[in-house]
């Protein structure tokens, strides 16, 4: 392998912390459902972690929030959809003890655990604390700079 294939992976061994977001706005069991909502819908999200007293306890992702509410009733009224995004919390409807990942793991490890377990996000942990997450985006924008870099076949 030449010295610029040997560079091309060198750079693919960097660590989730190096494209992981930062410090993601998070909800709390408590919040209302329209809460995590409309955080997602400002944000352009399509997960968020759910932190209790500091600790990371669950995520809670856009489909979670459509299968609580568009419960199976045939018809309703919009004080009931209110109703539901007002009255019911993130901790009803959120994954417990999700799958985390340290800031220090390879990024091919994310990406396995991302694939292995058909999740989109995984919540990054550092001494008990949530430092960032990683998602399928931040995935694919590395790939997508690992291929720009990579040198034309010819």
């Amino acid at each position: 392998m030449g010295a610029e294939g040997r560079g091309l992976v060198m750079r693919a061994r960097r660590v989730v912390e190096d494209i992981m977001t930062p410090n993601p706005l998070t909800v709390t069991p408590r919040n209302a459902i329209r809460s995590a909502v409309n955080l997602m819908r400002e944000g352009g999200f399509r997960r968020l972690p759910v932190v209790d007293r500091g600790r990371l306890v669950g995520i809670i992702t856009d489909r979670d929030l459509r299968r609580a509410a568009n419960s199976p009733v045939v018809v309703r009224e919009q004080w009931y959809d209110n109703f539901i995004l007002d009255h019911i919390e993130v901790g009803s409807c959120m994954t417990p003890n999700p799958l985390t990942i340290e800031p220090d793991a390879p990024i091919a490890e994310a990406a396995r655990i991302m694939r292995n377990h058909k999740i989109g996000g995984l919540p990054v942990v550092a001494n008990e604390q949530l430092v960032g997450i990683i998602t399928e985006t931040d995935l694919l924008d590395f790939l997508i700079e690992l291929l720009e870099l990579a040198p034309e076949a010819g």
